[in-house]
């Protein structure tokens, strides 16, 4: 009989992963970080104009198309007519003071709080820019923090900012908010803001200088779960506090919204 080949069998010690050990082992690694280590992101409306949907940009995000709803941090980009779940937690207005696009570090200035005046040192420009004497120029900014939801319903904080155009629907979201009514055991009461859930959607809008895409705005109900509820309550309360800082930057996203009339 032939010398026969005995061919070695592999062996192979697969081993299955538990993720369970991720729980065994949470927050590891993360307890010296504080609020100042954090970026909180921003929810942004895509362009034309916008980086992120032009393919031979470094910043072109594949799928991306303008009336898109964009998170900076992530980069997740959101179906803007199918919009994406917000909870309100908290709101700030501020004035914040810019240099011109391409002038300076592209950081604000100087951030002003809503009981300053500021807005009455400046001068209406042909642009419809609220201008100082050293040429630079004023937004009046409406600051929404709130959760976002993901698909699987995780939540996760984002930072609306509202300018220019959209400071109207900042207006209407927080008439949307303080106009809602429940009943309790003392009558009707007004509750929080992180109650209920709203829908952001983004729309065409136009004016005399041009075309962009803006925010739209509907409740959708109340919150149904307790943790998320709870987590929603805490950002407030730690916003209120003054531990969330905010990194306001010149736009990375050009949003093409042109100031009004």
């Amino acid at each position: 009989m032939a010398n026969a080949i005995k061919k070695k069998k592999k062996q192979t010690n697969i081993i299955e992963f538990d993720p369970g050990i991720f729980e065994k082992d949470a927050n590891a690694g993360l307890k010296n970080l504080g609020m100042d280590d954090l970026a909180i992101p921003f929810l942004r409306i895509l362009s034309d104009t916008s980086p992120q949907i032009k393919k031979r940009d470094p910043l072109y995000i594949e799928g991306a198309e303008s009336g898109m709803i964009y998170n900076t941090l992530t980069k997740e980009i959101y179906d803007g007519e199918a919009g994406v779940k917000v909870i309100p937690c908290s709101y700030q207005r501020q004035y914040i003071e810019w240099m011109d696009r391409g002038k300076g570090t592209g950081a604000p200035v100087n951030i002003y709080p809503a009981e300053s005046n500021i807005l009455s040192q400046t001068t209406r420009d042909d642009q419809k820019k609220d201008r100082l004497d050293n040429g630079n120029y004023i937004e009046d900014t409406a600051n929404h923090f709130c959760l976002i939801l993901g698909n699987d319903g995780t939540p996760s904080q984002v930072l609306v900012a509202m300018k220019s155009t959209q400071r109207k629907k900042s207006k209407r979201w927080n008439s949307l908010m303080l106009g809602l009514k429940m009943k309790g055991t003392k009558g009707l009461f007004t509750p929080p803001s992180y109650s209920h859930l709203y829908l952001l959607k983004t729309v065409a809008e136009s004016n005399d200088l041009g075309n962009w895409f803006g925010w739209d705005i509907s409740r959708v109900g109340p919150v149904e779960d307790a943790n998320i509820y709870h987590q929603a309550k805490a950002f407030a309360e730690s916003v209120d506090k003054g531990e969330i800082k905010v990194k306001h930057e010149e736009d990375e996203v050009d949003t093409g919204e042109k100031t009004p009339y």
